[in-house]
């Protein structure tokens, strides 16, 4: 994909999004970065799942963390051991990700979200 002006706007929009919702709701990611690159740019659902991993490899949430623990709503010894496995199923997870067709894992990460959704609204 060629590196336009348009294409750089979308790429800052998208970040901003995903950063209001994640210091917002704690989500961004997963569920507007890799929704809108495949909406509004294209990508594939690979592409864009790759990309938002690529995006969170840095603590690009350092500072909204900041802001919780500033107010006593972080524990950092369960953020670390949430961590370590983290990288651990992330590293297995992509690889089971890279070998489903796209239209497969579009379907199931459609099915997670709504997962999520239905026990959010719904749960107590």
């Amino acid at each position: 994909m060629k590196m336009s002006a348009t294409i750089i706007v979308s790429l800052l929009i998208i970040g901003v999004l995903a950063g209001i919702l994640s210091g917002l709701i704690g989500v961004g990611g997963g569920v507007i970065m890799i929704l809108l690159l495949v909406v509004v740019l294209g990508y594939s659902q690979h592409a864009a799942q790759g990309t938002s991993l690529a995006v969170l490899a840095v603590p690009v949430t350092f500072l909204a963390a900041y802001n919780y623990y500033s107010e006593g709503y972080v524990n950092w010894k369960f953020a670390l051991i949430i961590a370590i496995g983290f990288v651990v199923g992330g590293y297995f997870g992509s690889k089971l990700a890279i070998s489903i067709n796209q239209d497969m894992l579009k379907k199931i990460f459609g099915v997670i979200l709504l997962i999520a959704a239905f026990k959010m609204f719904f749960g107590k």
